[in-house]
């Protein structure tokens, strides 16, 4: 089983489009109702349908990890995207850094390296 996409709701499809732009994606599929952005890396998608209204705080985190989280950010930053956290090292090893999209989702860039699937604390011979 591979993770295909994640779909968020948005309100204002314009300025979601612009975003997921701005953090690197590109759009793949448009419409007033639906967007489509293919990740820069690997091989999952990302998309996004028109919501009339937002359900407030759905608890839901979104992980987009970058190699160059400081730079990213750095460069969000200079574009005017405003973030609730500056990169920061996390106690489980991964280097954060959190904002919302235009909808106000909760966004995470991050940058965990080999710790993404395998910290020290990993379970051993899951599938065994």
């Amino acid at each position: 089983m591979d993770l295909n996409q994640v779909t968020l709701p948005a309100t204002d499809m314009d300025a979601s489009s612009r975003f997921y732009s701005l953090l690197g994606l590109t759009l793949i599929v448009e419409s007033p109702e639906y967007l489509r952005f293919e990740c820069p890396d690997g091989d999952s998608t990302f998309s996004l349908h028109k919501a009339d209204r937002l359900q407030p705080d759905p608890g839901t985190s979104i992980y987009f990890e970058c190699s160059d989280l400081d730079e990213k950010v750095e460069y969000l930053r200079q574009q005017g995207i405003s973030f609730e956290l500056l990169p920061t090292d996390q106690s489980w090893l991964w280097r954060e850094a959190r904002l919302k999209d235009p909808a106000g989702n909760q966004i995470i860039l991050y940058f965990a390296g080999k710790n993404r699937k395998n910290p020290p604390w990993r379970i051993e011979n899951v599938n065994s």
